[in-house]
C-alpha cells in the first residue's frame, strides 16, 4: 500500500537547526537566544505552577492576560481594546495565523502574500483552500510601490498577510507604506492578517500597528508572541486582536487547534507585560549591541551587509561580499566548513526566489558572534 499524504513541506529553520545539533555547529539561523530569558518572568511562571494554574482555563485566555495585553498596547501603540470581545490568547503566533487563515479564509479566496516571507504563510493558506497571490521584494531596500501591488489584486483577492517588522529581512514598514496599505485593503475590501511579533524589537523609531491606520480597525487582525517580546521562544503564547465579529470567527478555528495554552505561562506573560518602559529600552539597546557586534564582525572580515532596522536577524549579501556560491549552496557548506548554521533567504520565496541573501540571528552571546565570524571569515578566504 503507498498512502498518498498532503504535501506539506520542511520547515527550512527544522532542517538548518538539525544540521547545527548533528554537527555542533553554532546555530544562527533558527532565532532563538542562548540567554535565558528574564529571570522574573520565568519565576512568575513557576510560582504559577505551585500556586495551582494547571487545569483548562478559558478557550479565549485567562482574564488575567486578556485584561494584560489590552493595558498592554493600550500603553505603548495607544490602542483602545475590548478585552472581553477583542483578544484571544493562542499557543504562540504561528498557531494565531493558523486560527485566522483556517478560520477566516475560504476555498477559492485569494490572499496576498509579500515574498521574501515567513514559511508558514503559504502552507496555511493552501490548507485553507486559498490561492496565494504573490509579490516580491528585492534587496536591499526590500520596498513595494502601489503599482506593484495594485497589480496583484484580482477580483477574487479578500486578505492581505502582512508581516511587519519583517521577518527574514529585519526591515520596516515606514507609515508611508502602512497608509498605502490600508488604503488598498479598504478600497478593495480586504482583511489584513498582520504578523507583528517583532514589535518591539525595533532599532529605528517606533513600531506602529497597520490595525492603528484610518479604515482598519475593523478589517485588521493583530498578531503578537509573549516569545518575542520576552525572548522566551519555546513558551509558545502568542495572541490575537480584532473587532469582535473577526475574533469570534478566528476563535472557532483556534477551539479546534490547540483550544487552550498552558495557564501558568499566561500568569507569566500577564506579570511581563506589566514591565515598564525602561525594561523594554533595555531589551532593545542589549539585542542592539549584539546586532553591532555581529554586522562589525562580518564586515572586517570582508563581508558586505545589508541594514538591520528590527528582529534578531542580519543579512549579508553574498554576491557583494565576492562569493559565488549561491546562499543555499553557501549555508549547506557553511554547517561544516565554517561550524555555522544559517538561513538562505531563498527559502522564504515562493516563486522566483533570490539566491544571493543568507540570514543570520545575532541574539547571542558576545562570545558565540566572535567564534561564529571567525568560523565564516575562515571559509570566505577560502572561497574568494
Amino acid at each position: 500500500m503507498n498512502p498518498i499524504y498532503a504535501a506539506l513541506p520542511t520547515t527550512i529553520f527544522e532542517k538548518m537547526s538539525a544540521l547545527a545539533r548533528a554537527t555542533g555547529a553554532i546555530n544562527l539561523g533558527q532565532g532563538f537566544p542562548d540567554a535565558p530569558g528574564p529571570e522574573d518572568v520565568r519565576r512568575a511562571a513557576a510560582e504559577a505552577v505551585m500556586d495551582g494554574y494547571n487545569q483548562y482555563p478559558s478557550m479565549l485566555g485567562t482574564a488575567e492576560l486578556r485584561q494584560a495585553i489590552a493595558a498592554h498596547y493600550g500603553a505603548h501603540q495607544g490602542l483602545a481594546l475590548d478585552w472581553e470581545r477583542e483578544v484571544v490568547v493562542t499557543s504562540g503566533a504561528t498557531e494565531a495565523l493558523a486560527a485566522a487563515i483556517l478560520g477566516l479564509v475560504s476555498p477559492g479566496d485569494e490572499v496576498l502574500l509579500i515574498q521574501p516571507l515567513y514559511d508558514a504563510y503559504l502552507p496555511l493558506v493552501e490548507r485553507a483552500g486559498g490561492v496565494a497571490r504573490l509579490v516580491s521584494l528585492t534587496p536591499p531596500d526590500w520596498r513595494i510601490d502601489t503599482a506593484t501591488l495594485e497589480a496583484a489584486v484580482g477580483p477574487k483577492t479578500r486578505f492581505l498577510i502582512l508581516n511587519n517588522p519583517v521577518n527574514p529581512t529585519g526591515t520596516m514598514w515606514s507609515h508611508a507604506d502602512l497608509a498605502m496599505l490600508a488604503d488598498l485593503c479598504v478600497r478593495h475590501d480586504l482583511i489584513a492578517i498582520c504578523d507583528e511579533v517583532w514589535e518591539h524589537v525595533v532599532f529605528e523609531g517606533a513600531h506602529v500597528p497597520l490595525l492603528a491606520m484610518p479604515g482598519m480597525r475593523d478589517r485588521c487582525v493583530k498578531i503578537g508572541s509573549a516569545g518575542k517580546i520576552f525572548a522566551l521562544t519555546g513558551w509558545k503564547v502568542g495572541w490575537m486582536l480584532a473587532a469582535p465579529a473577526i475574533a469570534r470567527q478566528i476563535a472557532k478555528a483556534h477551539q479546534f487547534l490547540t483550544f487552550t495554552t498552558p495557564p501558568n505561562l499566561q500568569a507569566a506573560v500577564a506579570y511581563g507585560l506589566g514591565k515598564d518602559e525602561a525594561w523594554f529600552e533595555a531589551m532593545r539597546a542589549g539585542f542592539s549591541a549584539q546586532r553591532a557586534r555581529l554586522d562589525s564582525g562580518l564586515q572586517a572580515a570582508g563581508f558586505v551587509t545589508l541594514p538591520s532596522s528590527a528582529t534578531w536577524f542580519l543579512s549579508v549579501d553574498l554576491a557583494a561580499s565576492g562569493i559565488m556560491l549561491d546562499d543555499e549552496a553557501f549555508a549547506e557548506r557553511a554547517v561544516t566548513d565554517a561550524g555555522v548554521a544559517t538561513i538562505p533567504i531563498s527559502a522564504f520565496y515562493a516563486d522566483a526566489p533570490i539566491r544571493s541573501i543568507l540570514r543570520l540571528c545575532f541574539c547571542k552571546s558576545f562570545e558565540t558572534i566572535d567564534k561564529a565570524v571567525a568560523g565564516l571569515c575562515q571559509m570566505r578566504t577560502k572561497l574568494i
